[in-house]
């Protein structure tokens, strides 16, 4: 998950613990009237050429003739040609990140063969923004108050307390539906959708969570699955309690390059002139934000440990943004040196700007179905004892995480998920492409080999020598012409390739 992870307590037990149908027997057709499409938050842009419809479907599909909700769902047509295949969904991850607008990003990225074989079709999942949105009432309503830093000596006690009390407010607030809201169900909204679109197959492309998302709808419906390219993988056999083992171990991988950026500008930066020495002066930052936290000029916040680790995870991302997270870093330590300069000020105010609000869409909308998904979707252990023994041997392990990845999450407080994780297997055609970047501290190489040893001879390894968390369009030649040979020809490599044709930064 490229948080680029989230809870709900007391709500009774599931009546059925049985999967439900994968599509109820003798549902009505859905269908899909296209018009303008939701206003957007103030500064936003959107493809002219982008159409808006929704799609209703079951809330339970245990229920199919129960409460209904709404999918919302965009399309941007396939060119005018006779070459158009199908429809090539697409899936921009989070979890519980909106998609409605993901053709028009993706659109200027895709060649002419590929925009002429497919309609792009974007949605926002269920719970997400446009589709029947949830709200939680969350305190802390961005997703960097989820992740579950340790206290400066490493005790956990405060993350026990503020995961309970989020697993208690979903319980209050959200209720009991909010267990419906799951990748399962989400995953059988797709093929509603692709019922909606009159196709007999839909091709899909996911990044990061959308990569378990994509497993889980050509595990449910292998009939309906047409071309499948899943990029920044989530290993399925992980979800979610494990998610995030290799976070350490692949943050260490990763912040090496942006530690060159910041080396290679010693002298305008001060951060030091090697690898070595950035992340020494990193590390004794953090750990002395974490003891005394910085009062940031000009906004309410101020900058702990937890806030610059999690700053530098989501910079880490791109490989566009390893300077602006050096420029991050020096301004930093000059604000907890009492030291701060108009431009290091600039840069802070920037980084911590409030993202605009999507028009009526409640400020906890993403991190209340990035718990329900990550909490809902399979179950967690409740033991603090071994929570604590975890984080501490993660921490010594590896000091760039601090121990978050093994720390307790709200999900430690969530009732049991409504049914179990749909099984991932290697059965079924060979229709699958996985792109993976070596360096990707959200989702690892590691689970990008594991998804890959999970679907067997069904998909094809795509590999880029490359750091970040996306690999398409992103330097690698080796890797888009796969991409796009897949897309237009149905063709997958025979062998595992390793593309090393990034070029270094």
């Amino acid at each position: 998950m490229a948080l680029t992870v989230t809870a709900v307590a007391g709500c009774e037990d599931a009546a059925d613990e049985d999967a439900p149908p994968a599509v109820a027997e003798g549902a009505a057709t859905p269908r899909i009237t296209w018009g303008a499409c939701p206003a957007l938050a103030e500064g936003a842009s959107r493809d002219p050429r982008l159409t808006c419809g929704t799609v209703e479907v079951p809330l339970d599909y245990r229920n199919p003739g129960g409460e209904k909700i709404e999918v919302a769902v965009s399309k941007l047509p396939a060119a005018q040609s006779g070459d158009r295949r199908g429809v090539l969904l697409l899936n921009p991850g989070g979890p519980a990140l909106p998609g409605l607008d993901t053709p028009g990003v993706m659109a200027p990225t895709l060649p002419p063969a590929v925009l002429a074989a497919y309609d792009l079709i974007g949605f926002d999942p269920r719970g997400v923004e446009h589709s029947t949105p949830q709200s939680c009432g969350l305190d802390t309503p961005s997703l960097a108050g989820l992740f579950p830093y340790p206290a400066a000596d490493g005790s956990i006690t405060a993350n026990v307390v503020h995961g309970r009390a989020d697993a208690e407010r979903c319980a209050k607030n959200a209720g009991e539906k909010l267990r419906y809201f799951t990748t399962a169900n989400t995953a059988r909204d797709v093929d509603r959708i692709r019922m909606a679109l009159g196709e007999e197959k839909i091709s899909y492309w996911g990044q990061s969570y959308g990569t378990y998302l994509g497993t889980v709808y050509e595990s449910l419906f292998p009939e309906h699955a047409d071309r499948v390219v899943l990029e920044g993988n989530v290993d399925p056999t992980k979800v979610w309690a494990h998610a995030t083992d290799n976070w350490g171990k692949a943050m260490s991988e990763r912040f090496p390059d942006a530690a060159r950026v910041a080396a290679a500008q010693q002298a305008a930066l001060g951060l030091g002139g090697t690898v070595e020495e950035v992340t020494r002066k990193y590390l004794a930052l953090a750990d002395r934000l974490d003891r005394t936290p910085a009062p940031v000029p000009g906004t309410p916040q101020a900058l702990t440990g937890s806030l610059l680790r999690t700053v530098t995870y989501s910079l880490l991302l791109h490989n566009e943004t390893l300077p602006v997270l050096a420029q991050f870093w020096k301004a930093a330590a000059g604000l907890a040196d009492g030291k701060l300069t108009e431009a290091d000020g600039q840069v802070l105010r920037q980084v911590f700007a409030a993202p605009p609000q999507t028009p009526r869409v409640l400020a906890d909308n993403q991190a209340t179905m990035f718990l329900a998904l990550t909490c809902g979707d399979a179950p967690w252990s409740d033991n603090v004892d071994e929570y604590a023994r975890r984080t501490a041997e993660n921490r010594a392990a590896w000091p760039l995480t601090a121990g978050m990845p093994a720390n307790i999450w709200a999900c430690a407080f969530w009732p049991k998920p409504v049914e179990d994780p749909v099984r991932v297997t290697g059965e079924g055609p060979r229709n699958t492409l996985i792109l993976q970047n070596r360096r990707d501290n959200a989702t690892p190489w590691e689970d990008g080999l594991g998804l890959y040893e999970v679907l067997g001879k069904r998909a094809a390894f795509v590999g880029a020598d490359n750091g970040g968390h996306y690999v398409y369009h992103q330097g690698s030649t080796c890797a888009d012409e796969a991409t796009v040979t897949f897309l237009t020809t149905g063709r997958l490599p025979d062998k595992k390739v390793d593309c090393t044709d990034v070029a270094p930064r």
